[in-house]
């Protein structure tokens, strides 16, 4: 019997869905970090993304108009989105972002889509998601790839300009993940359609999750297709489907809603039970009838790079903007609050983690820009850069505490805060991308060798055997240099290498160079040994896909920190800590790894080729976390960059934070003085800071400009920590005059004292 017939015996078959996923996308610059050699001189070379003069335009114009528009706190306490809106959006081509030009859409890059996206979610979530939607997986982009010629020239003109809305139904209450156990099904059949009777299929489904489903023209449905009397051939089941369906059709139901956590996008639920369609519905046409779930998976890599990781740079960018400036206006014991080392800890995750997504979402989409569908970097996109979306808002939410928590106009972080776990979950639940997508697929795709050799052990090729041979020879060799590169990189520094021409860049090129080299020999053996069971070692898998991640977000940070900053000087704290944070977390990923592998003498052998003899892992200083909290206090080019997504619209809360935190720099010297004449010359009792300043003016310490200046800064303050209050019965109250009434109370109180 043969190693490859021996092979076949245990190893699990591979189902039709996953290996189409697995056929699905294409392979990038994670190739060469699977394999231990991360490209940097690939990843050096992408090609800068940028916005174009018509896609700067589309920002300058439409989108700054629709922020404008958008008041997020009365919509969460609304029922719709308002209809003004709705057709703003339409009128201006949002949700025609990706339709070509020939059809009247916007053709915008991946970058262009993922920045408009971001830009509107760190105003509003539930518009975000009205706009994402059409420009992700769904109806739009299925015909363009998929459509005949006939359905290109009937629907996408009409999504272009909105006067079709579309959405796509795919998960069943009894399929989720499982995608191929969908019962929903098409029962190839004959019926009536305009008054003839045509070949076609009687559907019935049920669908809930479904985004826009509610206000939806056009329904986008997968289904299984049946054939019982073998209309089109011999084969019972013809496998996944994908059909277009208007919403007049009859027997379609559409209209109902969820509430995902009282975020106000349209969600909601589709019906259908005996809803014949011709042939002519199905996208493709007959001929595509089986391909459904392929389409879909070829489909999915690009939106899932750049939609819902928008939303977490998003959050990101607005948490770290709004959390950096209260903690330099608020003050407690007579100091900001961004100087006490707790806040200062999580003041510098916040700006490391979101230097790592926006330098994630630039790459990620810069690979997009090549007309590259990489599946496995945007199932790393996907899952990492919304858990680091979560990560910064929890920590946001501890430092601005009660303002955090208290709803209304002036709390920019609940919004965020209730929407995240929206875009963990849909597109593909978090924990199922990590434990199964990432290192599954990666494996697949990255490993030169592996993929050929599963096809030829499932083969019923008479040659089979000697093929199967030839690549086993290959598979051990490549095996044999990863284990012989990560001794060298494990042991001898100057091994490691690195090509950037920047010192501050060298040490950390090196430690990826080295990480990488890791990964391959534990990828290697945890195959061997395993096999097929690495699939269920969910645990396992996906720390050798965290390695991965890791891995590809520190590429990430390094080219941004050498090609996208204008000021390197500025940036070097938040560099450090991201691209330190990003080798950490890979680096303790491999520990685990090698810690929990459950053969004891392949673990031995791992921790030889690896240098893993301890659990412990480099960590992120003091020094550093103290230096980048108080660097995100100070006004900056790299903070500006680092939150460039968030567009203050006048009297909303990043104005009134923006507002105080500049004037508290204008006057640090006058601040200064108040404190040092405080000292000399106590005010008793203080009362107010008003009071103390009108006091040590009538002493001759201050001159009336100085108090004008200090004055202006304390109006803006109050307003900055001001939280938003209401009547009994839960009326808005106006907080900026209710505090100009509590203002003029407390100066008369000061004046009669």
């Amino acid at each position: 019997m043969s190693i490859r017939t021996s092979l076949k015996k245990v190893l699990p078959p591979i189902s039709v869905t996953e290996q189409e996923a697995l056929d699905a996308g294409d392979v990038w610059i994670e190739s060469s970090i699977y394999q231990g050699k991360p490209d940097m001189q690939a990843l050096r070379a992408v090609p800068a993304a940028k916005l174009s003069a018509d896609e700067q335009a589309f920002m300058d114009g439409p989108v700054a108009t629709l922020l404008n528009m958008i008041d997020d706190f009365a919509l969460q306490n609304e029922k719709h989105i308002p209809d003004n809106i709705i057709q703003f959006l339409s009128v201006n081509k949002f949700f025609a972002l990706i339709i070509p030009k020939k059809f009247g859409g916007l053709e915008f890059s991946p970058f262009a889509n993922s920045t408009i996206v971001a830009t509107i979610a760190a105003k509003s979530g539930a518009i975000a998601v009205t706009v994402m939607v059409p420009n992700s997986l769904g109806p739009g982009e299925l015909l363009m790839h998929y459509g005949t010629a006939e359905q290109q020239q009937q629907w996408l003109p009409n999504l272009a300009v909105g006067k079709d809305i579309p959405c796509f139904a795919l998960t069943s209450p009894e399929a989720g993940s499982d995608a191929g156990a969908i019962p929903d099904a098409g029962i190839v059949t004959k019926g009536m359609y305009e008054g003839k009777e045509v070949l076609g299929l009687s559907l019935s489904w049920d669908k809930r999750y479904i985004t826009l489903a509610p206000i939806a023209t056009v329904l986008g449905l997968a289904f299984k297709v049946f054939d019982p009397d073998h209309l089109l051939g011999d084969k019972l089941e013809l496998g996944i489907t994908c059909a277009l369906i208007p919403k007049s059709h009859p027997g379609v139901e559409l209209g109902n809603r969820h509430d995902p956590m009282g975020v106000r996008f349209y969600n909601g639920t589709t019906r259908g039970n005996n809803v014949f369609i011709p042939m002519d519905f199905i996208i493709g046409g007959q001929k595509n009838i089986g391909r459904g779930w392929q389409m879909l998976v070829s489909c999915l890599g690009a939106g899932r790079g750049i939609s819902l990781p928008a939303m977490g740079v998003a959050s990101g960018q607005s948490a770290l903007k709004s959390t950096a400036e209260y903690s330099f206006v608020r003050e407690q014991f007579g100091v900001p609050i961004g100087r006490f080392e707790g806040i200062q800890e999580k003041l510098a995750d916040i700006a490391g983690k979101t230097f790592v997504l926006e330098a994630m979402r630039v790459l990620t989409t810069e690979g997009l820009g090549l007309g590259l569908k990489p599946s496995v970097v945007t199932a790393i996109a996907k899952y990492h850069m919304t858990e680091l979306g979560r990560d910064i808002n929890n920590s946001a939410m501890d430092i601005q505490a009660g303002k955090a928590i208290q709803r209304g106009p002036n709390n920019i972080l609940a919004g965020s805060y209730a929407a995240q776990p929206i875009a963990i979950t849909v597109e593909g639940a978090n924990i199922l991308t990590r434990s199964l997508m990432i290192f599954g697929q990666g494996a697949m795709r990255c490993h030169p060798h592996l993929k050929e050799m599963v096809d030829l052990i499932h083969s019923e090729d008479s040659q089979a055997d000697g093929k199967f041979n030839k690549v086993l020879m290959k598979t051990v060799s490549f095996s044999v240099k990863n284990a012989f590169r990560s001794l060298a990189k494990s042991y001898v520094p100057f091994m490691r290498g690195s090509q950037t021409a920047l010192p501050e860049v060298k040490v950390y090129e090196q430690r990826i160079n080295a990480l990488s080299a890791k990964l391959a020999p534990l990828a290697d053996l945890s195959l061997l040994v395993l096999g097929g069971d690495l699939k269920k070692a969910e645990m396992l898998s996906a720390r050798l896909g965290d390695v991965m991640s890791y891995l590809y977000a520190a590429m990430a940070v390094v080219r941004f920190y050498e090609q996208r900053v204008s000021n390197r000087a500025e940036a070097l704290p938040y560099f450090e800590y991201a691209i330190q944070w990003c080798l950490q977390q890979a680096e303790k990923a491999v520990v685990d790894f090698v810690g929990n592998f459950p053969h004891t003498a392949t673990r031995g052998l791992m921790r030889l080729l690896t240098n893993t003899y301890s659990r412990s892992v480099a960590s992120i200083s003091d020094e550093l976390k103290r230096t980048l909290s108080e660097a995100t206090m100070q006004q900056s080019t790299i903070m500006s960059e680092l939150t460039h997504l968030v567009k203050v619209t006048p009297g909303d809360a990043h104005d009134i934070n923006q507002q105080a935190f500049a004037a508290k720099h204008a006057v640090m010297p006058q601040l200064k003085k108040i404190q040092q004449a405080l000292r000399k010359m106590p005010v008793v009792p203080f009362i107010s800071f008003e009071n103390a300043v009108n006091k040590l003016h009538a002493a001759g310490s201050l001159t009336a400009e100085e108090v004008s200046l200090v004055m202006d800064y304390d109006a803006k303050r109050k307003l900055a920590i001001n939280v938003d209050e209401y009547t009994f019965d839960l009326a808005l109250l106006d907080g900026q005059s209710a505090t100009a009434n509590k203002d003029q109370e407390t100066t008369r109180q000061a004046d009669a004292a």
